[in-house]
């Protein structure tokens, strides 16, 4: 069977997997029965944009503006109707967690490991992958890529406990014991000045 067939038949069995849950009669359901099948609803929810990131990634890499019909955003926007800025969000965040091709094309880790592996098992949502990728991108150039990486690692687990707006305050407490005097050097600065046309 063609890639093309599997991902055809693979989405046949999510639809018709949603079709059933849908169709389903809740009013039977006790006490805390209800809030179980929320957070499997939820770990579902949490792992889609796993199914995404390659796609983007795909697209970013071998298709052409001539192909698409113009950037990127743009196409995914008008194929999937969501706003633009929703659609660039994805293509960043395909960035940082779906696996990326290196010079000779194998296959390289993502940039943010430990997210990555946590999305893909619906352990994180939404909320904690922006509060971790806000932190990481944050982070001066002069901490080391080990420091990084656990760092990362660190409110990934964490991420899997507490919902966003206690993983935002974990991450800001990082942040400060990771770079206590909050004076970049003026490489970090030029880095986060600027103006970003495109996505």
């Amino acid at each position: 069977m063609i890639d093309r067939e599997r991902w055809s038949a693979a989405f046949h069995t999510i639809d018709a997997a949603f079709d059933d849950l849908i169709g389903q009669d809740c009013d039977a359901l006790v006490a805390r029965e209800p809030l179980a099948l929320l957070r499997r609803c939820e770990k579902v929810r949490r792992r889609l944009p796993a199914i995404e990131h390659p796609l983007i990634n795909g697209l970013a890499r071998r298709a052409t503006a001539e192909e698409l019909g113009g950037k990127l955003s743009h196409a995914i926007a008008e194929s999937t109707l969501i706003s633009r800025a929703e659609a660039s969000r994805r293509i960043r965040e395909a960035a940082d967690l779906g696996t990326r091709c290196g010079i000779t094309g194998e296959p390289v880790p993502p940039v943010l490991a430990a997210t990555a592996a946590g999305q893909r098992q619906g352990r994180l949502g939404p909320g904690q992958v922006a509060a971790i990728r806000k932190f990481y991108h944050q982070l001066p150039g002069w901490i080391d890529a080990g420091t990084r990486e656990q760092a990362e690692a660190k409110l990934a687990f964490e991420g899997t406990r507490f919902r966003p707006e206690q993983i935002t305050d974990l991450a800001a407490i990082l942040a400060d014991c990771l770079n206590p005097d909050g004076i970049y050097s003026d490489e970090d600065r030029s880095r986060r000045r600027g103006l970003n046309l495109g996505n």
